[in-house]
Parts: structure tokens; sequence; C-alpha cells
């Protein structure tokens, strides 16, 4: 975590109480939407006779971790069709910090990485918050971290995944950016990029803001008179964690520096510009019920460019855009996994701002109902989805 613990300034330039206190309303409901989430996957997997614990921790990616924590790389699961799913596929931070945590706790690693993103959510929540309110202010802050939270997906925030993790190094990343803390930036930024693969969204949006600083564009997300080698340190420093991480996959394998696209060519995972995707829900229209759900997956694609261009218009900052805009890319575009889509997108989390400041524009009440009523659903559809087909 960024030493961040310090008064801050809000927009009138007056003195703000620390971050951590002034993030509290928005840290409390997110604990609050949250705990509502898992009751309700509790009393569901419990009707259906299954362990909600199990469900959280011992499923599909979880399970990925877990062993990688528990036995290392090179484990790998040949598929009738010839395709092989090797683990080196996960990103390394996840499961080293299960290990760690299993160490010192008595807690298996699959429950250490339950544990692990509890923890990565309130941090990623409170990253949120401090974006937002930095940009907006703290009423839009709140209703970010609340929107984020009642994701129809947001179920995943409080599993064994490493979403939260992600978010969290990643919105504090974006949040050194703008307050001009390039090394923490960078620093950040790379142990994003030992998350996940979507990391480089992250080193994308340092580099971006750092090029248009030093050529004297974007002033709002610079460093007015500052020195610019922590700028150049920073940038450095962003790309090392995906590089380090690819490079070795690369050796291990001895297929070379880009070997990691190997290992996620097995698993049928690649960049296609969206060409799969488009045909995935096109095959949708061929029969009436299907067709139902690709018109949701259009309209869904179609509020997803429709946030990212309000973004553009409300003068959001430069670095969250590109960051919103990869992430973005990077979830849509992908050739394969069209049911995660939804679980991919849910680190883009500047796309919430536009909703935030609409529902921190209308009346106390008003917003209360509509996030309270969205939690209740996200929730029932958390534990209908976490019981049912769930994450893939």
């Amino acid at each position: 975590m960024p030493p961040i613990i310090e008064r801050v300034t809000d927009l009138e330039t007056r003195p703000a109480p620390p971050l951590l206190r002034r993030a509290a309303p928005a840290l409390l409901g997110y604990a609050a939407v949250r705990a509502l989430g898992l009751v309700v996957l509790a009393l569901w997997s419990a009707a259906r006779d299954k362990s909600a614990l199990t469900l959280l921790s011992a499923r599909w990616d979880s399970l990925w971790y877990s062993r990688i924590a528990d036995l290392g790389y090179g484990y790998e699961v040949r598929l009738p069709n010839g395709d092989v799913h090797s683990n080196l596929a996960f990103f390394p931070l996840l499961p080293w910090l299960e290990r760690a945590v299993s160490a010192v706790t008595p807690l298996s690693p699959a429950h250490a990485g339950l544990l692990v993103s509890t923890v990565a959510s309130l941090a990623a929540a409170w990253g949120i918050f401090a974006v937002a309110d930095h940009v907006h202010g703290r009423r839009v802050g709140v209703c970010a971290v609340l929107l984020w939270a009642v994701l129809p997906v947001g179920i995943v925030q409080s599993m064994a995944y490493s979403e939260s993790l992600f978010t969290a190094l990643a919105a504090w990343s974006l949040y050194a950016v703008l307050t001009g803390r390039w090394v923490t930036a960078g620093l950040l930024a790379s142990l994003a990029g030992l998350t996940r693969p979507v990391g480089l969204a992250v080193v994308a949006a340092l580099w971006a803001t750092a090029i248009a600083s030093f050529g004297r564009i974007g002033r709002s997300t610079a460093s007015h008179g500052a020195p610019a080698w922590p700028r150049a340190l920073g940038m450095l420093l962003a790309p090392l964690g995906a590089a380090g991480y690819v490079l070795w996959v690369g050796h291990r394998t001895g297929k070379g520096p880009l070997g990691y696209l190997d290992i996620q060519a097995g698993w049928r995972n690649g960049f296609d510009g969206g060409y799969a995707f488009a045909r995935f829900v096109v095959g949708k229209f061929t029969s009436f019920p299907s067709a139902l759900a690709g018109v949701g997956l259009l309209v869904g694609v179609g509020l997803i460019a429709w946030l990212y261009v309000v973004c553009v218009r409300q003068g959001q900052p430069l670095p969250l855009l590109v960051y919103a805009g990869v992430v973005t890319a990077l979830a849509l575009c992908a050739s394969s996994y069209f049911g995660s889509k939804p679980r991919l997108l849910m680190p883009a989390f500047p796309l919430l701002l536009p909703l935030a400041r609409a529902l921190a524009g209308a009346r106390v009440p008003r917003s209360a109902w509509i996030l309270g009523g969205v939690a209740v659903a996200s929730a029932v559809y958390g534990a209908f989805w976490l019981n049912g087909t769930g994450p893939p």
C-alpha cells in the first residue's frame, strides 16, 4: 500500500481529513454490500446442499491458483481435443501471497486466497474511492465504490480470484499517477503486471501520462515543476513485473520471449480484435430463446461503449481513459471464454464514474433506494450464478 495516510486537499484546497477516514462511508457501504452477497450465497448454497466456502475458494481459477501456491508451476491438463491447459497461464502474485499467508497461519492455500481477496477487495474499494474523490469529489467517490460493489458479477470480488488484487493495485497506481507519485505508481504497476496479463493497461496509462507530461500536455495529471527523473523511473519500473514473468515463462518452456502466447493458445485464448466474440454474438440469433441473449449482449457492449464516450466527454484524466480503454479492449477482443467477459471487465472501474456522478447528483433517498435495490439483485444473481455455471 502506498504512503497515503496523510492530509490531502479537496476541490476548494481546504484541508481534508486523512484519506482513510474520508473513505470510511464508502468502505462501510462496500462491506455491507459484500456481506449481503455472502449471506445470500450461503443461504442459496445451503438450500442446494452445497458449501459456499468451497464455491468461493476451490472452483475454477481458484483451484489453479491454490495448486500453484502449494506445488509451484509445472502442472498441466491435456484435454481430449489436444488442447493443453498449463498453470503457467496464471500470473504469480496471488499464489505467492497465498503461500505466504498459508505459511504463517493455519489456513490452507485456498482459504488463504480468500483472506487475500477479502483484504484486496477492501483495498480496491479504497483505491477506487481515492481516484473518484480526487477527480470528482467525495460523494462521487462513495457512489463509485458502491456501484463497483453491486456489479452483477460482484461476487467474484469475494472469491479466491485475482480480480480484487489486480483492481487494488491498478486503482492505487492510477491514484499515484494522478497525484504525481511516479515511483510509487511504477512499483504498483509492476505488481499489477505480476497479477494479471491486463496489467498492460496500468503500464499504458502510466506511460501515456508520463509522455504527455514530458511534452507539456495534460498538465492536470503532471507534477508542475517536478524533476523529470521520477517520471522516467516510474516508466522504467512499470513493465518489469509482467515482462519478467513473460520472459521467465519463455525461458522455462524453451519457446523464447513470446512463449507465454503459446501457453495462452493452449487455453484457446488470444487477441483477435473481437472477431471470435462477434461470431459468438451473431450465433446467438439462430433461435428465438438464444436471440434474447444475443440482444442482451449487444445492449451490454453498447452500454460499455456509451459509458466510455461519456467518460471522454466529461474530461476524465488521461490515465483513467487509457486504462479503461485498454482493459475494455483486452476483455472484449479476447478470442475465448466469452462467459468471462463481465468478470474481465470488472477492473475497468473508471467506466462507472459517469453513473456515479449521476447518482451523486440525485437526492440521497433516491440514490439509496436505487443502490439498495441493485445490491439485492446483484446478491441474488451472484448466488444463482455461482451455484450454476459460475465464472469459467
